[in-house]
């Protein structure tokens, strides 16, 4: 198990938080990290003082899947090449939001899993192992359980973010989707919630129940990324100790 960090766009909180840390987890294209207009020399820099190794967040800004072919396809062409770049870049993994224009047309989710599919090879392609991530919460997030059930019938992995599936459906839903598909997470995304809406606050000042985690998580080998919305390193650490204790617990 590593425990990492997710840094946003910024090779400057990386570089600032995540030494200690086995990993940064950088957003990469349209308004983040977009590698056209940077020099990777300083990305490489960036992790080699820190000794982290990488993974990517692909663009969040349009969704996986419209009802356009044309769209579609564009959409994939555009995440290939940025996973063509992370490959190149030494990445290990790239998250993607399990989006789509109308989540609940039942008709077009065979073409979020057309595109999961298409989206992943690639991501094979370039060496990257491609992580769909659960944002059902939100207005074009496939809902949790429909989420789980196309990645298991496309063999993709998952992202599960905690405090996401929390918002969505309580600490009933996180028990609820792990109890079915904690066998297909290798991405975790960590952070703490509070149902006021408070959300990416350090694990131990919301609501979430993280015994979850010793509950499924037995001899877990995936990766950890803390996704705590703050630059204070004490927190950040706390944090991953926290976590680290939970996980512990079920090995």
């Amino acid at each position: 198990m590593d425990i990492g960090l997710t840094v946003g766009g910024s090779l400057e909180r990386l570089t600032s938080t995540a030494d200690g840390f086995a990993f940064a987890e950088l957003s990469i294209g349209e308004s983040a990290y977009i590698p056209e207009e940077r020099d990777d020399g300083q990305l490489r820099d960036g992790l080699a003082a820190t000794d982290a190794e990488l993974c990517v967040h692909l663009p969040f800004d349009q969704v996986v899947a419209t009802a356009v072919p044309q769209l579609n396809d564009a959409i994939v062409d555009y995440l290939a090449e940025l996973l063509e770049w992370a490959g190149g870049v030494d990445a290990q993994k790239a998250v993607l939001h399990g989006t789509m224009r109308d989540p609940h047309d039942t008709d077009q989710r065979p073409t979020f899993a057309s595109q999961l599919s298409a989206i992943a090879s690639a991501g094979d392609d370039a060496g990257v192992e491609v992580v769909v991530e659960n944002v059902g919460h939100q207005a074009r997030g496939l809902p949790l359980s429909v989420l789980g059930e196309i990645a298991r019938d496309t063999g993709t992995s998952v992202c599960f973010d905690v405090g996401h599936a929390y918002m969505e459906d309580g600490n009933d839903g996180v028990e609820r989707f792990l109890g079915e598909y904690a066998d297909l997470v290798s991405h975790l995304h960590v952070h703490d919630v509070r149902s006021r809406g408070d959300t990416h606050i350090p694990v131990g000042a919301g609501e979430v129940d993280y015994g979850f985690a010793s509950d499924h998580f037995d001899d877990f080998d995936g990766t950890v990324a803390i996704e705590v919305f703050t630059d204070d390193i004490a927190l950040l650490n706390d944090t991953a100790r926290r976590v680290s204790d939970h996980l512990d617990d079920g090995a």
